[in-house]
């Protein structure tokens, strides 16, 4: 049986959004005796054929689904029980591989960005309090990762935009060495030192010396 802990490991060390799903789908599966489960991002409908962006913009809709209703005014985990009655559930989501399903909130900067959610066949049991407590756990963990990660990727977007020589000067001025030293230990003018810590300014958005050290500093941690 996968451990809820186990599930807290895999989503603190996915490098990105594919890894992420790829990493805990399977164990979120296991761990809630879901049919599937799956992460699914916002952003990923404008990446979509035409047709399916249409399917999924109704069923995503708060008008005709109240699952996701709940999850945009309250931003907590539900599951379908909680919302409507069986027979009314059925009718929106005739489908026997979700006719219990239960979702998550991933949010970001105050805005739902993402949605957890599981589903189980016609026949097995509906998801239950604690499933909902475990799931809020884990969207915790989740919109937590997302906002270091949205936090982290343009520092390191700016960061590969330097050069290696300018890079070199970076590491130089971090151990607080002057213009002019840097110029004699690199073996270029003075002046050359000066032009490059501009181009990393506008680079890095800085614009001071201090605060491209700990930028640089926050990147490589």
């Amino acid at each position: 049986m996968i451990a809820l802990q186990t599930l807290f490991h895999a989503i603190a060390q996915a490098k990105n959004e594919q890894t992420l799903r790829s990493h805990i789908s399977a164990e979120m599966s296991e761990y809630f005796s879901a049919t599937r489960c799956g992460l699914f991002f916002f952003a990923q409908i404008s990446l979509l054929d035409s047709n399916i962006q249409k399917v999924l913009q109704i069923a995503l809709s708060p008008q005709y689904n109240p699952v996701v209703r709940y999850l945009v005014e309250r931003h907590a985990p539900v599951h379908e029980a909680l919302v409507v009655e069986p027979k009314t559930w059925q009718l929106i989501c005739p489908r026997a591989d979700h006719w219990h399903v239960m979702a998550g909130p991933i949010v970001s900067n105050g805005q739902l960005v993402g949605v957890v959610g599981c589903t189980r066949e016609q026949g097995m049991p509906a998801f239950d309090s604690q499933n909902l407590t475990d799931l809020s756990a884990l969207c915790l963990h989740i919109s937590t990762w997302v906002a270091m990660t949205r936090l982290q990727q343009p520092l390191l977007l700016q960061t590969e935009r330097l050069t290696p020589r300018e890079m070199q000067i970076a590491s130089l001025v971090a151990q607080g060495q002057t213009n002019a030293e840097i110029s004699a230990e690199l073996w270029i003018t003075e002046n050359s030192v000066k032009q490059a810590l501009k181009r990393m300014f506008r680079k890095l958005e800085v614009s001071s010396r201090a605060h491209m050290v700990a930028k640089l500093s926050t990147v490589s941690k």
